[in-house]
């Protein structure tokens, strides 16, 4: 609606986890960073928390774009939120496995764990490295799913683990894990990404928008100011905040966006 009032060619603030703006701030520099080293070493499992809105998503979608696809089988699984046998088959369903059972009465978990084991024996085979990323890890609270995705960490050859699993969520994450001792011994990698710090939102704000197009600045410094104290650095409430602004400011036929519309997007659209 607004990307041509601006002079834009992509939409700058979706909620997206389009790695094209990925803006590269030292902790988000340092969670890619430590999410690689756990591919590149095939070390079992990764753990990557943070506050919800700070990026997670976006960097499990950044770290697939970084990864040679002739090399490695990727899979997400993005609402793990389900009895551990159901996971299990979302686990094979995202790995490629076909003709799974539907009804919960057939299931079981010994058959998901030799049909998971098969596909990644024969990735593996194939000259592949398999990696799975389970976001939203936080909704899972039955402790049973935790000792089944442990299991799956047992499949391994002599020389290397057959799958790298990343779990992905909010802070409490990593409390649920720690009661499950034997699966978080087999994490050697735990990372917390926190909110962007005030002096980073306006280089985040004029992150994406360069990526979107723009060619003159569009958002005072002072608007910027005021998106860092209402978002409390979280980029998903940044891009809300300035989606808004922006759509503000083309109603009113506005030359830039100023604190007062700022104030405005925030008031009329209650962020």
């Amino acid at each position: 609606m607004y990307l041509e009032y601006w002079g834009l060619s992509l939409k700058p603030f979706e909620n997206t986890p389009d790695p094209r703006f990925l803006y590269s701030s030292e902790q988000h520099e340092e969670g890619l960073s430590r999410l690689l080293y756990v591919v590149d070493e095939q070390k079992p499992a990764g753990l990557l928390t943070g506050t919800f809105g700070c990026g997670k998503t976006l960097l499990a979608h950044t770290l697939f774009q970084r990864l040679n696809p002739g090399v490695f089988q990727t899979a997400l699984v993005a609402n793990p939120k389900m009895k551990s046998v159901e996971l299990l088959r979302a686990i094979a369903r995202v790995l490629g496995a076909e003709g799974l059972p539907e009804k919960l009465s057939e299931m079981s978990a010994d058959y998901f764990h030799e049909v998971i084991e098969k596909m990644l024996v024969n990735n593996v085979r194939d000259g592949k490295r398999n990696l799975l990323i389970i976001d939203e890890a936080h909704t899972i609270t039955d402790p049973d799913v935790f000792e089944e995705l442990r299991l799956l960490l047992n499949f391994q050859t002599t020389e290397s683990y057959l799958m790298t699993l990343f779990l992905m969520g909010q802070p409490e994450l990593k409390e649920r894990i720690q009661k499950n001792k034997q699966f978080l011994q087999r994490i050697p990698m735990a990372f917390q990404l926190d909110p962007l710090k005030p002096e980073e939102v306006a280089k985040y704000i004029q992150h994406r928008l360069t990526v979107a197009g723009a060619g003159r600045p569009i958002f005072t410094e002072q608007a910027m100011e005021a998106v860092a104290t209402a978002s409390g650095g979280i980029p998903r409430r940044i891009n809300q905040i300035c989606d808004f602004s922006l759509a503000l400011g083309f109603f009113k036929q506005t030359q830039q966006i100023t604190p007062e519309i700022v104030e405005e997007a925030l008031t009329s659209s209650g962020l």
